[in-house]
C-alpha cells in the first residue's frame, strides 16, 4: 500500500472512529487499518471490536449486542480490504454475540454496526 494511501486511510479512520459516521437507522461504519479499536452505539445496538494484523492478514474480532425489544437484530458487517465480507447478527434484547473474522492479503477493513 502506498504511503499516500496509508495516510489517507489513517486520516479517514481517525475521523470515523472519533466522530462516528451515522447512516440513520442503518448504523455506523468505520474504515480502519491495523491496529485500531471502536465501540459504536446506535439506537438498538452496541458493539466493540478491534483490528489487528499479522502475516499479511487483518483480524477483526469483538462482540455485538441487541439492546431493544423491537423484533429487529443488531448486525455487524465487515468488509476486508481484499473485498471479502462477513456478517454476524444478535437477535433479541440483551443477546450478545462474539465474532472473529480474518481477511488475507490486506491490512484494512470496513466495519459497520446496523439494525436489520
Amino acid at each position: 500500500m502506498s504511503a499516500v494511501r496509508k495516510s489517507v486511510m489513517s486520516a479517514l479512520s481517525t475521523i470515523v472512529l472519533a466522530g462516528g459516521l451515522a447512516f440513520g437507522a442503518a448504523g455506523t461504519a468505520s474504515a480502519a487499518t491495523c491496529p485500531s479499536t471502536a465501540s459504536p452505539k446506535i439506537d438498538g445496538a452496541i458493539a466493540s471490536w478491534s483490528l489487528s494484523c499479522s502475516g499479511g492478514a487483518v483480524r477483526v474480532s469483538g462482540w455485538l449486542e441487541d439492546t431493544r425489544m423491537d423484533g429487529k437484530c443488531a448486525m455487524v458487517r465487515v468488509v476486508g480490504g481484499n473485498g471479502e465480507y462477513r456478517t454476524k447478527q444478535a437477535c433479541g434484547s440483551g443477546v450478545r454475540e462474539q465474532f472473529d473474522f480474518t481477511f488475507g492479503g490486506t491490512d484494512s477493513a470496513q466495519v459497520r454496526l446496523a439494525i436489520a
